[in-house]
């Protein structure tokens, strides 16, 4: 049987954007997932036809070679098979991994436990606001522990793999022809489990410090906007990923 065309499939214009892509994509898996239809032999096509077609209009090589040639085109292209509804949030995990997502479903893949943000105030000057301006600032945040190197672990000891999950940091609980997973609630999702914490910092890995945080900011910026500094907050647990730095600006 010949295949729809997969800017019909997604529902989007053929010059769609790469984010209403994405979101037309979401939108339509979420619509036909099979969780939402049990038993619907053509909700279970739809989804991976909206995943295949999402496959080829993502990459932008895939894509060219689409538009000018159609399914005919990649043919002996590289690409990804999908072996089943599993495989489809692995590959597209960036787009399933979110809170809209787990909130429908109740499960979703662990993701690392990014740090708290931080937020400060800034007072700037009619003429920094309007000109721009670079600006050093003091904050007080968590910082790698001194001692254990951010591990959480005393000196001279390892984190263990968690006897739970086996190192997974999930446990999988299989429905049928589904496999539901969930964050496991012994390591929290890393996979790992201090059994020797550091005295320093009690496992957590982390201690306050006082650190300079270099700022930049764009010309033309208006009392009561908010400056966001990527990576400048709190580390999370064990070396995890750090929250961002919010600034106020007045």
């Amino acid at each position: 049987m010949s295949k729809r065309d997969y800017y019909e499939v997604l529902g989007v214009s053929r010059d769609a954007s790469p984010e209403q892509l994405k979101k037309a994509f979401r939108k339509a898996a979420l619509k036909c997932h099979p969780d939402r239809n049990p038993g619907d032999a053509e909700a279970e096509a739809r989804f991976k036809e909206v995943a295949e077609a999402y496959d080829v209009l993502s990459d932008q090589r895939k894509r060219a070679r689409y538009d000018q040639f159609g399914h005919a085109g990649l043919s002996g292209m590289s690409g990804h098979e999908f072996t089943g509804f599993d495989d489809i949030f692995r590959h597209f995990a960036d787009i399933f991994g979110g809170a809209g997502f787990e909130s429908v479903f109740g499960g979703g893949r662990p993701r690392a436990r990014t740090g708290a943000h931080r937020r400060i105030q800034i007072e700037l000057s009619f003429e920094e606001a309007s000109a721009g301006v670079e600006q050093s600032v003091e904050i007080t945040r968590n910082e790698s522990c001194s001692t254990c190197a951010g591990s959480g672990s005393k000196p001279g000891t390892r984190p263990v793999t968690c006897p739970y999950c086996g190192g997974r940091g999930e446990i999988q609980h299989r429905q049928g022809f589904f496999v539901m997973r969930q964050t496991c609630s012994n390591c929290r999702g890393s996979g790992q489990v201090i059994s020797d914490p550091c005295p320093a910092c009690r496992g957590s890995g982390r201690e306050q410090r006082r650190v300079k945080v270099q700022l930049h900011v764009p010309p033309g910026v208006a009392d009561g906007q908010r400056l966001i500094v990527r990576g400048e907050g709190d580390p999370g647990e064990n070396n995890a990923p750090r929250g961002d730095l919010y600034c106020d600006i007045h």
